[in-house]
């Protein structure tokens, strides 16, 4: 069973730039074994059967996505996902921004030696506006939602990790 541990931002992640905003960020990771791609994770990622449960939902609001619309993503033949657009890319991370401009997720694979794979995920979100002092302030439900949201996230996170050990995805390539 893949361990989730909450972690720093790397620097150079795609989303760090956000802190300049006083946006939320988060920070997970787990180790797999193998070498893994970032196309093999953002696909197994995208794939799980929990984040298909999210794409079905989003299909009710007119946003649907296939397995294939998540394996181009993955080979970066496209810049849209169902609710997402890529913002930024790098060989080894991806920054989706929602349609509202509001949430962000990012991915990022990094080898942490011959036979592991770190996987990283983080999310996003801008702050609706600021107070006198400069404060961000995210609106009501952002504080009601912080606590789901960290579980999915974790979940999220460990159903790739399985998934990626599931289908053999840890390779040397």
């Amino acid at each position: 069973m893949p361990q989730i541990q909450p972690t720093e931002l790397p620097q150079h992640a795609l989303s760090a730039p956000y802190r300049e905003q006083q946006a939320y960020l988060d920070c997970l990771t787990t180790e797999v074994a193998g070498q893994v791609s970032l196309a093999d994770y953002v696909e197994a990622f995208y794939t799980t059967p929990l984040f298909k449960l999210e794409r079905r939902l989003l299909a009710l609001a007119r946003k649907p996505a296939s397995d294939a619309d998540a394996r181009a993503l993955a080979q970066d033949e496209t810049e849209h996902f169902s609710a997402w657009t890529v913002e930024g890319r790098h060989p080894d991370q991806l920054l989706l921004r929602d349609f509202t401009g509001r949430t962000r997720s990012w991915l990022m694979v990094a080898s942490t030696g011959p036979q592991t794979t770190r996987l990283y995920f983080g999310s996003v979100v801008v702050p609706l506006a600021y107070n006198e002092a400069g404060e961000p302030r995210f609106g009501p439900l952002f504080g009601l939602l912080q606590r789901f949201h960290d579980r999915y996230s974790r979940s999220l996170l460990k159903a790739a990790a399985k998934a990626i050990g599931n289908r053999g995805l840890s390779s040397n390539h």
